[in-house]
């Protein structure tokens, strides 16, 4: 497995500078995160070059980028024609970057709350994306997460049926799956199977209040509930499951750090990185 490091968790920094700190850590690559300073549908092409000049120059592959662009399930008609829009111009921008995958927000809202046509819509406008992107030679991505339409394997499951395309997958999210409380081990591993194609790794708790750095609020399935963003082994969320699962599947794919508790970037980042390669060699030793 490849360990990347999302972008989003240096947003305090240049793009350029984003990767040079990945690079200076040791990331195999770095996970893009669509949205100024970094990238956004609007950055001119000629940025686009440069900035794959300098991956090629860090040694760093760009397994995804991140997109925020989406959420059709609960938007109008002209809304949703924008997003697709926008999501062509970073399809444009991931074919130059040479990015294996374009992540879309598939909308929400909660799936315990998501009626059968909020599936159907985003469904219809995932597929229009589709037919672009394997034309392209990309996959597309949607994150379990929580407070969207995909919570959980289930819902991930449904939702992929709809569109119909096997070039769509998901990013498996223990962090995400932990607020959501639903299985996020080696069985949910299993249930995806081939439709995994990539994997974000954080850390959260629960919490009684919100209020200090790091923390925030959620809706969740037992109500409103408070979490706090914690690096790796510091919280609540096992990965050892999931780890583990990801052997016995033989996953060759990337995992993506994304860690953003109330340390400096660059330390949790280094911190996590530490954490992860220990973690990962001591599931090696136990098989």
């Amino acid at each position: 497995m490849k360990l990347a490091a999302f972008s989003g968790s240096l947003m305090d920094y240049s793009i350029h500078e984003a990767m040079g700190i990945c690079a200076e850590l040791g990331f195999n690559g770095i996970e893009i995160a669509c949205r100024e300073p970094h990238l956004s549908p609007e950055t001119s092409l000629a940025r686009v070059r440069e900035m794959k000049t300098l991956a090629d120059e860090h040694g760093l592959a760009i397994p995804a980028l991140a997109g925020y662009m989406g959420h059709f399930s609960t938007s109008g008609d002209d809304d949703c024609a924008v997003a697709y829009d926008q999501f062509m111009e970073l399809l444009e921008r991931a074919v130059m970057l040479d990015a294996e995958m374009l992540r879309i927000f598939q909308g929400g809202p909660n799936a315990f709350l998501a009626e059968d046509y909020h599936y159907t819509k985003a469904a219809h406008w995932i597929r229009k994306c589709a037919e672009e992107a394997r034309a392209a030679g990309k996959r597309i991505v949607l994150e379990i997460h929580n407070q969207s339409l995909v919570e959980t394997t289930d819902s991930a499951l449904r939702l992929l049926d709809l569109i119909g395309e096997d070039h769509v997958g998901v990013i498996h999210d223990a962090g995400n799956m932990y607020i959501t409380d639903t299985d996020y081990g080696d069985e949910s591993v299993r249930q995806l199977g081939s439709r995994l194609f990539h994997v974000h790794i954080k850390d959260e708790q629960r919490i009684g209040q919100v209020g200090a750095p790091g923390t925030f609020k959620n809706l969740t399935r037992h109500g409103e509930e408070f979490f706090l963003q914690c690096r790796l082994g510091e919280g609540e969320v096992d990965h050892s499951g999931l780890l583990r699962g990801l052997r016995q599947q033989q996953y060759q794919g990337w995992l993506t750090l994304e860690c953003a508790a109330p340390y400096p970037p660059k330390e949790r980042l280094a911190y996590d990185l530490l954490v992860i390669k220990e973690w990962l060699q001591n599931v090696e030793v136990l098989e």
